[in-house]
């Protein structure tokens, strides 16, 4: 069973950058499929970033150019650098995991506790 905790948030004025690590277990063979996502009050969970283990990337339209999702060099340790940051992407964010390629879909059968990104303008 794959565990994730997700550290990195804070507040940070817009135009800024902040980078989030997930720490993923349970996953010695790199099988799962990894995830970003945000939760907002008042929202659905929102798609963010997803990696494959061969490094495939998927971003979400309004993301794309400002995030990057990596691998560190220790697999079980996943990234997301977030540049250019919003007052739109103030959120929590959650690193999900499964075995299944679900891409940006909320259909993950493991997440984080999730981390809060407050962007001030």
């Amino acid at each position: 069973q794959v565990q994730l905790v997700e550290s990195g948030g804070g507040s940070v004025q817009s135009g800024g950058s902040l980078r989030l690590s997930c720490w993923v277990s349970g996953d010695p063979y790199n099988v799962y499929y990894i995830a970003w996502f945000r939760h907002a009050p008042g929202t659905e969970r929102e798609g963010v970033a997803a990696i494959d283990s061969f490094g495939s990337t998927s971003y979400s339209y309004s993301v794309k150019g400002r995030f990057t999702i990596s691998r560190g060099h220790a697999k079980n340790t996943l990234y997301l650098h977030m540049n250019s940051l919003k007052p739109e992407d103030t959120s929590m964010y959650y690193c999900a995991a499964d075995r299944v390629d679900w891409r940006l879909y909320p259909n993950y059968s493991s997440w984080g506790q999730g981390t809060q990104v407050t962007v001030s303008s």
